[in-house]
């Protein structure tokens, strides 16, 4: 790790009078460097205060939502590497160093991976447990990816993630949406595992099970065809036109042993369903020409960036060379 680096810790909180104070204090003792910003989003209690004491530099939030106060945290903050953490003290500070060491091995984000640890012994919401492992196996396989923990709320990005990161969703469907966007623009993203501990008796979580959980579904199925429309297109178009085809194969069989056509409506609807099957996958393929294209100017932008601003990954030469042989293999894997 290099020392000229300026490292950022965001913390989003709503009604964390209960626990900000010890947050903010763990992260001040393990990164004394670090300037660390509290965003009350608009909190009914002493959120803000108790924050400021701790040493925080404290900003208000009030458009509700921790995607929007991220947005804003991002537009406001610059720094060389971010660390984005929840304020209910759930996520240990000793962990940041892992995180902080590995980003500066050359990846761009680094996600705190907690379900390879303890969160499923100390989360005493069952469904959330579930809600866990279907957004998991969702993303992988839309994506191709091997991400254990798609939700986590502790992570570190570098500057190109933070300003090249446009923001979107308004409230915890969030971190799936950074984990999307990272893959899907083939950043550099890995995981390492961390220690997750429940809220502190007396705090209360703010995420819905359903209600939330709804979102982020809804958030995956939109940047499926938005990121991945070729084989959502293609799918939806091969189980239309199949039926449709189908349908077809059944008044001709039934043309071909009695030499009359009975269902004249069924031969029209089986056409029309086929001719929606075709045009599913040619908007599939059209739509995939410009994701690729736009994931090229991406890479473009994100290489002219790096290049004016004079960031560069701290990474040695030999660990450059070698980066995809050694231990932390990416996330990604190309596809």
């Amino acid at each position: 790790m290099t020392t000229h680096q300026t490292t950022a810790v965001l913390i989003p909180c709503l009604n964390e009078e209960q626990t900000i104070g010890k947050v903010v204090a763990d992260f001040r003792r393990e990164l004394p460097d670090a300037v660390i910003y509290v965003y009350d989003n608009a909190s009914d209690d002493r959120t803000s205060q108790v924050a400021a004491d701790a040493g925080a530099i404290v900003r208000m939030a009030p458009e509700r939502g921790k995607g929007n106060v991220l947005r804003r945290m991002l537009r406001d903050i610059d720094a060389d590497r971010y660390v984005l953490v929840d304020g209910d003290d759930t996520y240990p500070a000793e962990d940041v160093h892992t995180l902080l060491d590995t980003l500066d091995q050359g990846w761009d984000m680094v996600v705190g991976d907690r379900l390879s640890s303890t969160y499923f012994t100390e989360n005493k919401r069952p469904f959330h447990n579930t809600g866990n492992r279907l957004v998991r196996s969702a993303i992988n396989s839309t994506f191709h990816a091997q991400i254990r923990d798609v939700m986590s709320g502790y992570r570190v990005f570098d500057n190109l993630f933070a300003k090249a990161y446009g923001v979107m969703s308004n409230g915890f469907e969030i971190e799936t949406e950074m984990t999307i966007f990272a893959l899907d623009r083939k950043l550099r993203v890995t995981e390492v595992p961390i220690q997750y501990r429940d809220r502190p008796e007396g705090s209360t979580s703010k995420l819905s099970t359903f209600s939330d959980g709804a979102k982020v579904l809804n958030l995956i199925f939109r940047l499926a065809y938005e990121n991945r429309p070729l084989p959502f297109f293609g799918t939806l178009g091969g189980i239309i036109g199949g039926v449709g085809l189908g349908l077809a194969l059944w008044v001709c069989i039934e043309f071909a042993q009695t030499g009359m056509v009975r269902r004249f409506p069924l031969l029209i609807g089986s056409t029309m369903l086929m001719i929606i099957g075709v045009i599913a996958v040619f908007t599939g393929l059209v739509l995939a020409v410009f994701a690729r294209k736009d994931r090229s100017r991406f890479a473009f932008a994100a290489q002219t960036y790096i290049a004016a601003s004079g960031r560069h990954p701290s990474v040695s030469e030999p660990y450059r060379a070698c980066v995809d042989e050694v231990s932390h293999e990416p996330v990604t894997d190309g596809q």
